[in-house]
């Protein structure tokens, strides 16, 4: 069999119903839903959550806590053994060289630097963010960072 042979079952595929086409068609007038009630009108049902006119869970719930959600900084992430795979051929890392040797795809809302991994040689940093890890590391073996 190949794929171009493929087709559906005998009698699997249902022809869709076409409501509202005349009286003849037993399909017309009240187009199969029935007379009056809620479910017969146009919207005529809840939306999800809908309780039957309970309050719904949704509100019934206490809500808590604080979100900062729309001021959110979202860091592009590199660690110090990224770094260090580039530290060979260049003295200052910065964002700009990061994007360029592909180690980060998107600045974001800035960099940070974590320490996860170990850095060979000096080498000065400049960044948005930097954990204390990492700039212990960074210092340990003579190098600097500069937050911009």
């Amino acid at each position: 069999m190949k794929i171009n042979e493929l087709k559906p079952a005998e009698g699997s595929k249902r022809r869709p119903k076409r409501v509202g086409r005349g009286l003849g068609s037993g399909h017309g007038r009240t187009s199969t839903k029935g007379h009056k009630g809620q479910k017969s009108r146009s919207g005529g049902t809840k939306g999800p959550g809908f309780e039957g006119g309970q309050m719904p869970l949704q509100r019934r719930l206490p809500k808590r806590g604080f979100s900062n959600a729309p001021f959110k900084k979202e860091y592009a992430i590199v660690n110090l053994d990224d770094i260090n795979k580039i530290a060979d051929k260049v003295d200052t890392i910065n964002p700009d060289i990061l994007i360029e040797k592909g180690v980060i795809k998107k600045l974001k809302d800035g960099l940070k630097v974590l320490g996860n991994g170990d850095i060979n040689k000096p080498i000065t940093i400049k960044t948005h963010a930097i954990s204390k890890t990492a700039r212990q590391k960074i210092e340990a073996k003579g190098g600097k960072v500069e937050v911009l």
